[in-house]
C-alpha cells in the first residue's frame, strides 16, 4: 500500500510540475490600446503595447514546477534506496562479493529483482493515479451542457481582368 501511495504521489508532483512550467506563459498580462492605430492619421508602425506585467509570477510557477520535478526525482531516489539489499557481515561473503560481483556489462547480472521491488507496486501506483484523473475528466467533461456551435461564415472576393 505504501509504494501504491508513493506512485499516486510521484503521479501528482510529475503531473502538477509539468502543468506549472509549460503554463507559466499564460501568466504573463499584456495591455494592449488599439485606440491609436485606427485614427485619422496613423503613424507606422503603430504602437499598440502600453505595459506588460506577470513575469515574476510566470517565473515563480517554473520555479514551483522544477521543485516539484525535484521533488518527484527525489522520491524515486528514496524508493530505490529503500529496496536496497542489507549490507554483507560475513567477511567471506565479502570476499566472494567482491571476487564474483555483478559485472555490470552484462544484463543479466544487474538486479532486476531490487528494480521490481522498488519500482514495481510505484507504478501501479502511477496507472491507478492516472485512471482516476482521466475517469474523472471525463465525468466533468459529460456534466459540462454542450456549447452551441458559433456561427462561421465564409467570404471569398475574385478579381478578373476586364478586357
Amino acid at each position: 500500500m505504501w509504494e501504491l501511495w508513493m506512485g499516486m504521489l510521484l503521479c501528482g508532483l510529475v503531473a502538477f510540475g509539468l502543468l506549472l512550467i509549460t503554463t507559466a506563459r499564460e501568466r504573463i498580462v499584456i495591455g494592449e490600446d488599439l485606440s491609436h492605430c485606427y485614427a485619422t492619421t496613423v503613424v507606422l508602425p503603430c504602437e499598440r503595447l502600453v505595459y506588460r506585467t506577470g513575469g515574476l509570477n510566470a517565473a515563480f510557477s517554473v520555479l514551483c514546477g522544477v521543485l516539484l520535478l525535484i521533488a518527484a526525482a527525489w522520491l524515486l531516489w528514496e524508493l530505490w534506496n529503500t529496496a536496497e539489499p542489507r549490507p554483507i557481515t560475513d567477511d567471506f561473503l565479502k570476499l566472494l562479493n567482491d571476487s564474483f560481483g555483478r559485472n555490470w556489462r552484462n544484463p543479466r547480472t544487474w538486479p532486476w529483482t531490487r528494480l521490481m521491488w522498488a519500482y514495481g507496486f510505484t507504478l501501479v501506483g502511477v496507472i491507478l493515479m492516472s485512471g482516476v484523473v482521466v475517469l474523472l475528466s471525463m465525468l466533468l467533461a459529460s456534466w459540462q451542457p454542450p456549447r452551441t456551435p458559433s456561427p462561421n461564415v465564409e467570404t471569398s472576393q475574385r478579381y478578373r481582368v476586364s478586357p
